[in-house]
């Protein structure tokens, strides 16, 4: 059986220091690295700046289909697969690929290749942790975002043994700090809620997605009661029978997928994210196509995951405010919103003159990936999605990814050049 990873782009991270939301939403959200983020951006503190189409501010950040909710994936383009199927090269047959360009809403166009492939999405599978969590607030407390809001901002989480074992770096920052920190979470540390949902979607980090894993259970066997006591938490966790451990689980990660009209059979996370959530709760196999991603960032720019508020919030969460890697790190989207989700597995074999790398492996090499699209990230001209899977033994993959990111993009530029182009000539005509 071939392996493949999948690449989910919206254009709109990943792993090594990536951050995402809107640098003003500090305040609003209790996520404290996004104030580091931005006296970086002022020179008050050392650090990279962010290139344009990071600095969006939070009412910029917005659902851009909120008015076509009836928008569905087309029937393939013949044209533009044609022309996504050629930027692939003699490693075509190891992606799976779909394109959705929403650009003109009343003409969207849709392109795949290899769509349906079924594999693990690594990482990419938190977007749906995040999608159990908004779900879980809004059935307790549907018509009042201010409480939801709040739960996020003000529950604190401390770290335990759930996080083992991880060693994603995260950024730490409190005030009057000369810098940010970045390293793995540890033991004790101590978070709001929302900002251990930025870590999980933006550093990647598999010890976050455990935690917020965890509060995902406890929201949704206390409810009300919600946030309870860390005695109370260990007494769930210590005294409930695995499978009954298993089974709250399952109903918690797997409901809001089937509830927001999403196929369980092409895209599920069946699992924690790190070795100890796993033996203390029972999951099972996770798995997405390039299509069922797609038909996820569709819903979440309509405003249809649980409702306009939490599709806005994940939406931000996914926005790159940081060092770009992997797709979203082509040049060429460097004026653009990214926003993006990533993946990762390799596996090397002894195999003689060859040196097993990062992203590199010779007997698995997969790499999963979304992002959404929007050029110029302030005023945009181009709006497409983007779902790849691959595994091309032996070859840099986040490389891969990038030059193909680089590609797909002149490709939209170009088709969208040419027919201003004949617009205007029409137009001239008349």
């Amino acid at each position: 059986m071939k392996h493949f990873v999948c690449i989910f782009i919206l254009v709109l991270g990943g792993e090594k220091f990536l951050q995402a939301y809107p640098l003003d939403g500090y305040l609003n959200t209790n996520i404290q690295r996004l104030e580091g983020v931005l006296k970086v951006q002022q020179g008050k503190i050392p650090g990279k700046k962010l290139s344009a189409g990071a600095l969006l501010d939070t009412q910029k950040v917005d659902l851009r289909l909120i008015n076509h909710t009836e928008m569905q994936i087309p029937a393939p383009d013949a044209e533009l697969t044609a022309k996504i199927l050629a930027l692939l090269g003699e490693d075509a047959k190891e992606y799976g690929i779909a394109v959705l360009d929403i650009t003109e809403p009343k003409a969207p166009r849709y392109a795949a290749s290899q769509g349906g492939f079924k594999a693990n999405p690594g990482s990419v599978g938190k977007l749906i942790v995040a999608l159990g969590v908004f779900q879980a607030l809004a059935d307790i407390y549907p018509k009042d975002l201010e409480k939801r809001l709040d739960i996020l901002r003000t529950t604190m989480v401390r770290a335990d043994t759930f996080i083992q074992n991880d060693s994603h770096k995260v950024p730490f920052w409190a005030g009057g700090n000369k810098a940010i920190q970045y390293r793995p979470i540890r033991q004790g540390d101590r978070a709001s809620l929302w900002t251990w949902l930025d870590w999980m979607m933006s550093a990647s980090s598999n010890a976050a997605a455990a935690m917020v894993q965890k509060e995902l259970l406890l929201i949704n066997r206390f409810g009300k009661d919600y946030p309870v006591a860390e005695k109370v938490s260990q007494s769930f966790f210590n005294e409930t029978p695995k499978k009954d451990l298993g089974a709250w689980f399952t109903k918690s990660i797997q409901d809001p997928i089937t509830r927001n009209n999403l196929n369980l059979k092409t895209f599920r996370q069946g699992s924690f994210f790190t070795r100890k959530g796993k033996s203390n709760v029972p999951g099972t196999t996770s798995y997405a196509t390039p299509k069922s991603l797609i038909e996820f960032l569709l819903k979440l720019e309509q405003g249809k995951l649980v409702d306009p508020f939490s599709s806005r919030e994940i939406k931000r969460l996914i926005y790159m405010t940081a060092r770009r890697i992997r797709y979203a790190s082509s040049p060429a989207l460097s004026g653009a919103a990214v926003y993006f989700k990533s993946g990762s597995l390799y596996k090397c074999r002894p195999e003689s003159g060859f040196v097993c790398k990062k992203y590199q492996g010779n007997e698995l090499n997969l790499l999963c990936s979304v992002a959404i699209v929007e050029h110029p990230a302030s005023r945009p001209r181009l709006h497409y999605m983007v779902a790849v899977i691959s595994n091309v033994l032996r070859k840099n993959s986040a490389l891969a990814h990038q030059t193909l990111a680089t590609r797909v993009h002149r490709l939209m530029e170009k088709d969208y050049e040419k027919s201003e182009s004949i617009s205007g000539k029409e137009h001239s005509q008349k």
